[in-house]
């Protein structure tokens, strides 16, 4: 063999080598690269599933947490469940959080039931919350639950409802047996009990529910709170989350995001009206976020 050839033969296995070591050291950077950036999240492809209860202030929290979560890149699936089953999937770990558990008095019974089994946080993200029986500004004569019974044919000794199972509503099962009203607690739904509740506004009619603040009813209508001088239903509430027991462990910046959570009456007011009147919730929750990143850059500080 000609002694060129032996050079060229040399030659190219020296290039050939040299293009091996290049390909390696950038697939080491790569991985390395990749290795780094597994390290700085916590995102799998396993879903983050939020449970959602068909209110007004819970549609538009579960579906704001939805975006800003989507946004950090994890994935997030809103169940609609209603409360009792809500606690139950937390316990069994089918469920990761619950974003609406009202305490001390509202959802005292699940908080009694699940302490052991379900992660309640100390944390609030709502701290001037209210529950009570309302009626329309214009029954004057009606200002505290205990004149319900001298009006009960007024109202056909009925109290207008909304989901069995909610907290309040056993609380206001409570409320009846404590000062013996001679009333019925009618269940339905949030949606079915604010028809009627506008209806009633609307031709002037008397009718007492349930109802809780914040909400946006009380911007469209004129309701007051009857006086409850037994405190049945308590003072202040606070809102707290609830996740399965080790959701801080498998995602401890989700778990601390939800813990710097905090909102007043103006911006969930404000949330709430974005979403109730958007075609779909999500895309309110978006508009909304959009708006406020300055806010939502508190809660989600890396």
């Amino acid at each position: 063999m000609n002694n060129w050839k032996k050079a060229l033969i040399v030659i190219s296995a020296l290039l050939l080598i040299a293009v091996l070591a290049a390909c390696g050291d950038g697939n080491e950077e790569s991985n390395s690269e990749q290795s780094e950036e597994e390290s700085n999240t916590e995102v799998n492809e396993e879903e983050i599933t939020i449970g959602q209860i068909n209110w007004a202030e819970n549609i538009a929290v579960t579906n704001m947490w939805k975006v800003i979560l989507e946004d950090k890149g994890y994935n997030v699936e809103l169940s609609l469940l209603d409360m009792g089953t809500m606690m139950q999937s937390l316990e069994s770990g089918d469920l990761d959080a619950n974003l609406e558990v009202w305490l001390p008095v509202q959802d005292a019974n699940y908080l009694e039931q699940y302490e052991d089994t379900v992660n309640f946080s100390d944390a609030t993200w709502f701290d001037n919350a209210k529950v009570g029986l309302v009626v329309p500004e214009y029954l004057e004569e009606v200002n505290s639950v205990e004149d319900l019974n001298e009006h009960k044919d007024m109202f056909n000794g009925e109290i207008v409802g909304f989901d069995p199972g909610a907290g309040t509503m056993e609380v206001t099962e409570d409320l009846i047996k404590d000062y013996n009203l001679e009333f019925e607690l009618l269940p339905s739904s949030e949606p079915a009990m604010l028809t009627q509740i506008g209806e009633a506004v609307e031709n002037e009619e008397p009718i007492v529910a349930p109802l809780w603040t914040p909400h946006w009813i009380f911007s469209e209508y004129d309701l007051k709170f009857l006086e409850d001088p037994k405190n049945v239903y308590g003072g202040v509430e606070k809102i707290h989350h609830a996740t399965r027991t080790d959701f801080a462990d498998d995602y401890p910046k989700v778990s601390e995001y939800f813990n710097n959570w905090k909102m007043n009456d103006e911006q969930i007011g404000e949330l709430i009206n974005y979403v109730e009147n958007a075609e779909e919730p999500i895309e309110g929750a978006e508009k909304w976020v959009e708006e406020n990143q300055e806010l939502i850059d508190e809660w989600v500080q890396e």
